[in-house]
């Protein structure tokens, strides 16, 4: 009698749980959701995360504040992400490092694909090439000559090791074979900053984060990234038509969960970043700065995580890129 009450219990486990989890996501959330941004302040991730963050909040009946936990190219911010109690009260937004960082960093505190829940695709956004007013060549061609001519004596700044400022770069460097230095910084802001100040010499931001700096005359567009030229910039060609007819860049947007999150949570969230994405006015204003709403099932998230890993790790040994 005994051991079939205690089979009886065993086959009920999982009902009970699934019933618990189900109460958990009904009542949730009853305080403010945190989403960390594994960057310093006006970087590309930090603006998609403070552009849904609202409307995320009313779609989901609750609200998020951004907490920005920079360093070690965006590793520090997502393992806090990846070491969190895994209730729903902590996510993270990160770019398309999370699928590269394993590859450039010798030693990972958390693990990709063990220890994080993803929850959705976000967006996606092209970058541009920018140099400081004084730099003496104002077109991809004119540039590429430079650089070959002088070797190493250029440098560019990036949002640190890892980040797609930095990768956007290294591919562009790999694919023109040219030597250009990189100058990491902790966030997309102080890059810009110091590119504009003269620090450095050029630098691949998102176009959302350069645009304002082009438009005002402090920073000179010589290329974008993608496949195609941006309605953001009509005017400037991408670095393809301009000379790399191999090169193209575009970064991604993932937010997640720690593994252990509970399924109901990870739906919950999932949905209401769906609904709220999908909202006209924030679809409008996202696609105005430079980012294409991707949402996606926490399936397809994944999916891309999995495979994104793969590509990178495979172009990171064969081009020996590293973290510096």
């Amino acid at each position: 009698m005994k051991r079939r009450s205690s089979i009886l219990a065993a086959a009920l486990l999982p009902f009970c749980l699934c019933a618990v989890s189900s109460a958990i996501a009904d009542s949730y959330p009853s305080r403010p959701v945190r989403l960390i941004v594994p960057y310093a302040p006006a970087g590309s991730a930090d603006i998609v995360a403070r552009r849904i963050a609202d409307e995320w909040g009313k779609a989901l009946g609750g609200s998020f504040y951004i907490e920005n936990r920079a360093g070690a190219g965006g590793n520090l911010g997502v393992d806090v992400v990846a070491k969190a109690e895994p209730d729903g009260y902590t996510i993270g937004l990160q770019t398309v490092s999370l699928a590269i960082n394993p590859s450039i960093f010798p030693k990972m505190p958390y693990d990709t694909l063990k220890d994080l829940a993803p929850i959705s695709m976000v967006a996606t956004s092209q970058h541009v090439l920018v140099v400081n007013t004084k730099f003496p060549a104002h077109t991809t061609k004119e540039l590429l000559a430079k650089a070959k001519a002088n070797p190493g004596k250029y440098n560019y700044g990036s949002a640190g090791a890892g980040s797609t400022f930095h990768m956007s770069a290294e591919l562009f460097k790999a694919v023109a074979d040219v030597d250009i230095m990189h100058v990491p910084y902790k966030g997309g802001g102080p890059a810009l900053i110091d590119t504009i100040a003269g620090q450095v010499d050029m630098s691949f931001p998102v176009l959302s984060a350069a645009a304002p700096h082009v438009n005002a005359g402090k920073l000179i567009a010589i290329g974008v990234t993608g496949p195609n030229r941006s309605p953001l910039m009509p005017n400037v060609p991408t670095i393809a038509e301009s000379g790399l007819p191999n090169y193209s860049f575009e970064t991604w947007f993932i937010v997640f969960a720690p593994a252990a999150t509970p399924k109901p949570l990870i739906d919950k969230l999932n949905a209401s970043l769906v609904k709220a994405l999908n909202t006209p006015a924030l679809k409008d204003r996202m696609i105005k700065e430079g980012f294409d709403p991707a949402p996606s099932t926490p399936a397809q998230a994944q999916a891309k995580l999995t495979k994104e890993l793969s590509s990178w790790a495979k172009l990171v040994k064969d081009k020996g890129i590293t973290a510096e």
